[in-house]
């Protein structure tokens, strides 16, 4: 992986520029504004309200790093001008499941809608076609109340094959969560 290195330009929905690239270690202060942010919004993500610590964002940073170096990972961030807007990775299992890729996604709210998260997810699985090797299934889970991202999953030709009940606790309530998968081999 070449840190920063950009592999989509392009418009979103309303004509705003887009840029989707590589992390890089200079990532580091806009990604920990990023998950805050977003965990603030209390939305289909694991956080839920936490702040999280600069020094905690710095070690998922040079995690991602090294896994994108060690070729297991595609980490993509997208930008509209210089703002953060969304996120992406693909990233290989391990052992008797190294064949198996789990996906995350996630887009700021102001920027939903525009069509950031399924030009993120199309970058992110053709990156990772190339790049991950033994790569044969993607695999992810989300909030059964998602029903934004669970239609574009199922159109990007995502197949439900499970839920686990109150998999998530979410807003003082436990509700499902659907897993999916998508055969790229």
């Amino acid at each position: 992986m070449q840190e920063g290195k950009i592999v989509f330009k392009g418009k979103t929905k309303k004509d705003k520029n887009i840029i989707i690239r590589y992390i890089k270690k200079e990532d580091l202060k806009k990604m920990w504004e990023y998950i805050n942010t977003l965990s603030k919004e209390r939305t289909f993500i694991l956080f839920q309200g936490e702040e999280i610590s600069l020094e905690d964002e710095e070690k998922y940073l040079n995690d991602q790093l090294g896994k994108a170096k060690q070729g297991t990972l595609v980490p993509l961030l997208a930008f509209c001008g210089k703002e953060l807007v969304g996120i992406s990775q693909l990233g290989m299992n391990i052992k008797t499941g190294k064949h198996i890729g789990i996906f995350g996604l996630s887009v700021l709210k102001k920027y939903r809608g525009e069509g950031i998260g399924k030009t993120l997810m199309e970058i992110v699985l053709k990156e990772a076609k190339e790049k991950l090797k033994g790569l044969r299934i993607v695999i992810l889970s989300v909030f059964q109340k998602n029903c934004i991202a669970i239609n574009l999953y199922k159109k990007m030709g995502f197949i439900e094959y499970g839920k686990l009940p109150e998999g998530v606790y979410k807003d003082g309530k436990y509700e499902d969560e659907i897993l999916m998968y998508k055969k790229i081999q």
